[in-house]
Formats: structure tokens, sequence, C-alpha cells
């Protein structure tokens, strides 16, 4: 039997008779949301590459064990979780503290897309839903011990039977509901206030033209033009780099002393990220006679105001499809 034609609901036998080539066409079908998964669950892009790698492997070394009683993908989201699991025993045994994430990278929209559009209660669909894939959330989900973390993406994100969940992490469904309302605490210590009015993704006029005053204030370095749109309790961070700034003055001091200090000379690409509006930065080399990448500002806007600016470095650019160069005449 051919992987390609497995059902979801087909037993060990079926899969103990698929050739190992034929099986990872079967599991690539479910790459982009179980790593998005793992994204979510880790908030790196590369940790969560190197869990679904991790899945695969577990996978087909354990096919045997698939027996049917859940769908194919629930199979493959029970390794991945425990992949994360494990993966966060090795590398991060701590959860985030203090606001930040140093770890934390974009996820560009654009391998979101690749997941198809369907109704609101599919996997594929939940599991990119705006309000849980935003930097706010992935930096708030960081904050939560790995277990009660795992539970709350399986129950809240995922939408997991509390007895699926129990299984999966060898506890009872008791242990489960009290991870579930201790995670869900943890989230609305470190979200933002603004929670129930969510509108970081909103792409109307407003914000677009918003992000166009941010884009030209920031290549003129108009602190002033800059700060007008900043709220006053505005956060900035800059992952990996340490630190946390919050409030309009910390902020707009931040960018003066250490943003803007000798910049001359910039343009700006617009992309987007995690459900959120962002901009890449290139600044001009003589030496190259080209712009080449900065850094990459994402913003979080809600009333019309910028409530969070999160900068990541260059080293991000290829991941998100943007051009390693800019010529002098301005043209990619």
């Amino acid at each position: 039997m051919s992987a390609d034609t497995v059902p979801e609901e087909l037993g060990m036998s079926g899969l103990d008779e698929a050739d190992e080539s034929g099986f990872s066409r079967l599991a690539e079908r479910h790459r982009r949301e179980l790593h998005v998964h793992c994204y979510r669950m880790l908030g790196s892009f590369e940790d969560a590459e190197d869990a679904v790698q991790e899945t695969f492997l577990r996978a087909w070394r354990r096919r045997e064990t698939f027996e049917g009683r859940s769908t194919f993908r629930a199979w493959l989201y029970r390794i991945a979780t425990n992949a994360c699991l494990d993966l966060l025993a090795k590398r991060r045994p701590e959860p985030a503290t203090g606001g930040e994430a140093p770890w934390l990278q974009p996820y560009p929209d654009r391998l979101l897309d690749e997941l198809p559009a369907g109704d609101a209660d599919e996997p594929e669909t939940v599991a990119v839903a705006r309000e849980t894939i935003e930097l706010a959330y992935l930096v708030a989900v960081q904050h939560l011990a790995p277990r009660p973390r795992a539970v709350l993406i399986l129950r809240d994100v995922l939408g997991w039977p509390a007895k699926n969940v129990a299984e999966l992490l060898g506890d009872s469904v008791n242990s489960v509901n009290s991870a579930l309302q201790r995670a869900r605490a943890g989230m609305r210590e470190h979200l933002p206030a603004e929670r129930q009015d969510w509108t970081g993704g909103e792409e109307d006029a407003t914000m677009r033209e918003l992000v166009r005053r941010y884009t030209e204030a920031s290549v003129a370095t108009d602190v002033k033009a800059l700060a007008s749109m900043l709220r006053d309790d505005v956060r900035f961070s800059m992952p990996p780099t340490p630190g946390l700034y919050v409030g309009r003055d910390a902020v707009v001091t931040f960018m003066t002393e250490s943003c803007f200090e000798g910049m001359t000379g910039m343009r700006a690409v617009p992309t987007s990220v995690n459900r959120q509006p962002a901009l890449a930065f290139y600044l001009w080399q003589p030496s190259e006679s080209a712009y080449l990448p900065l850094t990459i500002d994402v913003l979080r806007v809600t009333g019309g105001t910028i409530t969070e600016i999160t900068t990541f470095h260059n080293d991000q650019f290829p991941r998100l499809g943007l051009p390693e160069r800019l010529p002098a005449d301005g043209t990619e």
C-alpha cells in the first residue's frame, strides 16, 4: 500500500506497509500546521524546525504504535508536543521572565498562508488564528511552565478535550483542568490589558496610514514624529538583545541614543509577520553601493496608536523572503 492512499483513520497495519518515503509524504501534509504548533510552544522558528524534524523521526520509528483510535493528525500532534516538551527541558529549563523572551523569532505570514483556508473550527484555521500567533501572545505563552503551556495550547488553541490532553501528558483530567486554570491566569497576567479588543492585525485605512507615517518618520529618523504615534505605555524589545523598554519616554530615549545614532540613508520594505504589519529597514553602505539589511520592526497597533514594537536583527531577513540588498536606484 502506498502512503499516499493511507486514510487519516488507518490503523497500524497500513502504516507498517508504507515505505519510508511514502510515510514521509503522508506526514508532510501536516508539516506547516505542526511547525506552527511547535513554534507556539517554543517561541523560536529555528527550534520549531528541530522539533518537527524530531517529530517525523519519532513518528517513523514508532509507526506501529498508531492504532487508528485517533486521526493520524492527532497522533502527530501528540508526538510533536512531547518533542517540544523534551526540547524545552534540554534547552530552556526555566520559562521566560521579566516580560522578555530572548529566543523569540518572527514567523513569516507567507508561510502561515500555506495552510488552506477552512471553517473557523478546522485545525488548520485555528492553528493560525490571529490572536494566538501575534508576538504578544507568543511572549505571554513563554512565561508559562512547559506542561501548563502545552495544556493551554492543546485545550484553548487546538480545542482538544481534557481527556485527550490528560492521556497525552500521562495526567488525570483533574490535573489537566487545574493546569489549564493556572495557565489562563498566567496569560492574563502577561497579555496586554486591551486583550478583549485585540486589534493588532487590522488592515484598515487607519492602520495603513499609521504604518505609512511610521515608515516615513523612521527613514527620516524623526524621533518627535515617531513619539507622536506611540501610546503612553508602549513597549519595545529587540530579541535576542536583552532589555524591555516600557513607556513612551523610555522608548524615545532608547531610539534617540541607540537606534538612530548616526543612521542616515535608510530605506524600508513593508512586510508582515505573525499577522502583524512589519517593516524591513535597509541602510546605505557606500562601500557596497547598495542598501543592506539592518533591522525589522514588527508593530502592534491598538486604537490607532502603536502599543508595541518588536525589533529583530538582520539575520531574520532571509527567512522572511526579503531582498539581501537594495540598489541605489531603489529597485529590487
